[in-house]
């Protein structure tokens, strides 16, 4: 039978039912452990603990959310990490500071925010936790995350939405790192989690493309057809260059000198600039796309004034036009014809295509990033693309 304060502290005294029906009184249960019910009838656990030389009551919770075996615990480790010298006031402190998951995954994403390339990037990284992370994790303090609680938003996902998964577990892990390295949790949860998730099938997708005795007749195409005139030329520039979508979506004037556009590391996948050799064809493209020049200074502006063509818009007006192959594809059609149809060394044909060629080593010694041999590969190109019958490029005026 449990007792007041003033009776004998025996350990373990109270039990769940005696906490059910128990009168307003201050009830032991040793460790310090106390039941203390109000006169309105609310019950909340009490510590009654000495630390540094002074006598303190400590309030664990009200019985509603702790139960009988928790208070039993937390008591037990508080006694034990004042036999150590520490302070379970400290201790209380400290862990209101630690963020919850979401609060955390803010503070990530403010402080990546300048880096990102683009404000669409930086929102997808966020929503894509607010979807699938936050529902179970959202109000979690980090510290109470496991790999159970991780693997529970990425495993539904991950073979049906086997890249958003991906996405997912990598800025979980990037939320988690910065948590490691403030000090909020001492072992990252993610890192357990890759050997739990189940093996998927190697499964590379090409991007799609067209044989590269096809690309004249698509070229033709594209031409003709009645698109956006910014669109029509970018796509064209694209594939005359062999560039990517975003290399020439985001291309400005001020990359342009003479024969030779030089692109940024910032919209480089190698993150090193990389000098287009233009040929006469792309120079004439550059010289219709003059009369659409805006004050944004894109090359190829979009629909919407001051920003650049959307992410989808090459590959939109391709389906549109029945050309059954993806913008990507058209490096492709270039490489492919350059290896069958040229006498053009493998190493000039993957600097134009901005690869990365050779190991370590060997491009500690390559200086040069070939640019003649690759005007002469671009040329090629070029006179290929016109084996078809010529149409002039119709274009309405400036407005």
């Amino acid at each position: 039978m449990a007792s007041k304060s003033k009776g004998a502290h025996r350990e373990r005294s109270l039990t769940a039912v005696f906490i059910r029906n128990a009168k307003p009184g201050f009830y032991s249960d040793g460790n310090g452990l106390y039941l203390k019910v109000d006169q309105s009838g609310a019950k909340r656990w009490i510590q009654r603990i000495v630390i540094q030389g002074k006598r303190v009551d400590l309030g664990l919770g009200s019985t509603k959310i702790k139960t009988l075996a928790d208070a039993r615990k937390e008591a037990i480790e508080n006694k034990n990490l004042i036999r150590e010298g520490g302070d379970p006031r400290a201790e209380k402190r400290k862990q209101r500071e630690i963020p919850n998951f979401e609060e955390a995954a803010l503070k990530v994403y403010e402080l990546h925010r300048p880096g990102w390339k683009n404000e669409k990037h930086g929102q997808q990284w966020i929503n894509t936790l607010t979807e699938y992370a936050y529902p179970s994790l959202s109000r979690k303090r980090v510290s109470e995350i496991t790999s159970t609680d991780i693997l529970s938003c990425i495993a539904p996902i991950w073979h049906t939405k086997t890249e958003t998964a991906t996405r997912v577990k990598q800025r979980i892990n990037t939320v988690m790192k910065w948590c490691l390295s403030n000090g909020y949790i001492s072992i990252n949860p993610v890192e357990g989690v890759s050997a739990a998730l189940p093996k998927r099938p190697d499964k590379v997708t090409p991007h799609r493309a067209l044989p590269f005795e096809q690309t004249p007749a698509a070229i033709q195409t594209i031409k003709n057809s009645k698109a956006f005139e910014s669109t029509k030329l970018a796509l064209l520039f694209l594939v005359y260059t062999a560039a990517r979508s975003g290399e020439v979506r985001f291309a400005k004037w001020e990359e342009i000198n003479g024969s030779t556009w030089t692109i940024p590391k910032e919209r480089m996948k190698t993150k090193k600039p990389h000098r287009v050799p233009l040929c006469k064809e792309a120079k004439e493209i550059l010289k219709l796309a003059e009369q659409y020049q805006d004050k944004s200074g894109y090359i190829f502006p979009g629909t919407v004034k001051g920003k650049a063509l959307s992410e989808n818009t090459f590959n939109k007006l391709l389906k549109d036009l029945n050309i059954d192959c993806v913008a990507h594809g058209f490096r492709t059609s270039f490489r492919m014809w350059a290896a069958e149809k040229t006498s053009i060394p493998h190493q000039v044909c993957e600097f134009a295509l901005a690869h990365v060629v050779g190991d370590k080593a060997e491009r500690a010694y390559q200086r040069s990033d070939l640019f003649e041999k690759r005007a002469e590969l671009m040329g090629l190109w070029s006179s290929f693309l016109k084996q078809h019958k010529k149409t002039v490029i119709q274009l309405r005026e400036a407005q």
